[in-house]
């Protein structure tokens, strides 16, 4: 009984130290973004406003999914390297974003995707075991080792659920965006991808990819039992996916591009909703007014990313890509994102204390 109780105060306790890790690095992050955006504004920082938007990934947004991820899932090998060498592929990433593209700042750059790797290779090993589970009837030891067992909430005893996918596929997602910013960095131009392209794709999947799919993971588990909430799943669903046919639109179809991008405008939208009905049932009051206040700038956000779709796959330049960054891009990033994952974050710490 005494190893028992040892073993889970342990488990406890390797928990409290992750949270205050990641907190802290979190809160670093915000500081060295926003120094690096008063560098940027008058001139010092040899960074534009895409580049801005997407260190904020790296630096914030990158620790608090991770911990989201952490505390919903349970935390893996791979997981737990990946987030104690966050701080360091954050600040490699953003050293590579100071130099122009080439292969030094491709060699830093690969530093933070070697840390979405990490994850990404996580992500893998939980769909396969799910998968495998789904197929032979019993469980199957996942890259998890603490936490809760995901998917439970949703559909018995399978992993396989949509709550496990959406746990899964962020992973992934990371995954494919540290390798958009390698060869970005890099001066490449895959599948003739030109610049910015190639680094609005990185963006994509660490903020329309990764965090937004935590937070649909994150509402779907609290969303209560009523008529509304049974279309979430499908809303879910959607959030997970229609950022990789958005992907495959940029580069296939341009009518793609736009009946994808107004379609995830419009799924991102309807978890906004979602968000903020689950929100008002939250313990914390924190977490209730960051869920209240995440949605409000989504709205507007996602507007804007309807509008550019149609106005991009109409030839004109209304809305520049530059002008999407500063509005659309911090709207969804700092207004969406980080809130979203903090209250949600906050949330789930306070109902297990």
């Amino acid at each position: 009984m005494s190893t028992i109780k040892d073993r889970t105060w342990l488990r406890v306790s390797e928990g409290g130290a992750q949270e205050c890790w990641s907190q802290t690095c979190a809160g670093v992050g915000v500081v060295a973004w926003a120094a690096l955006a008063v560098l940027a504004r008058i001139g010092l920082a040899p960074i534009g406003a895409i580049e801005l938007i997407f260190s904020f990934a790296p630096l914030v947004i990158a620790p608090l999914g991770m911990e989201l991820a952490r505390v919903m899932a349970g935390t893996g090998s791979s997981d737990l390297v990946a987030q104690r060498f966050q701080p360091l592929g954050a600040g490699l990433a953003v050293v590579a974003l100071w130099l122009p593209p080439g292969p030094f700042a491709g060699v830093l750059a690969s530093g933070w995707m070697t840390v979405c790797g990490l994850m990404g290779v996580s992500g893998v090993i939980d769909l396969v075991a799910a998968t495998q589970e789904k197929i032979l009837g019993h469980e199957i030891p996942t890259s998890g080792n603490t936490g809760q067992k995901w998917g439970t909430r949703f559909s018995g005893d399978s992993r396989l659920s949509m709550g496990g996918i959406a746990l899964v596929i962020p992973k992934i997602d990371l995954a494919v965006g540290g390798a958009w910013f390698v060869a970005s960095r890099l001066g490449l131009r895959p599948m003739g991808i030109q610049e910015p392209i190639g680094l609005l794709t990185a963006v994509h999947f660490h903020f329309a990819g990764f965090a937004t799919a935590l937070i649909a993971a994150a509402t779907l588990h609290f969303a209560r039992r009523s008529v509304a909430d049974r279309w979430l799943p499908w809303v879910v669903l959607a959030v997970v996916g229609m950022p990789y046919v958005v992907a495959i639109g940029f580069v296939f179809s341009s009518e793609l591009k736009m009946v994808a991008g107004v379609a995830f405008s419009f799924s991102v939208a309807a978890l906004a909703l979602f968000v903020r009905s689950s929100g008002k049932t939250t313990r914390d009051s924190t977490a209730r007014v960051l869920l209240q206040v995440a949605p409000a700038s989504v709205f507007a956000g996602m507007v804007l990313s309807a509008a550019y779709a149609i106005a991009d796959f109409r030839g004109s330049d209304v809305l520049p890509i530059p002008q999407m960054a500063r509005t659309h891009g911090v709207l969804n990033a700092v207004g969406f994102c980080m809130l979203g994952l903090l209250g949600w974050l906050i949330e789930f710490n306070s109902r297990t204390e």
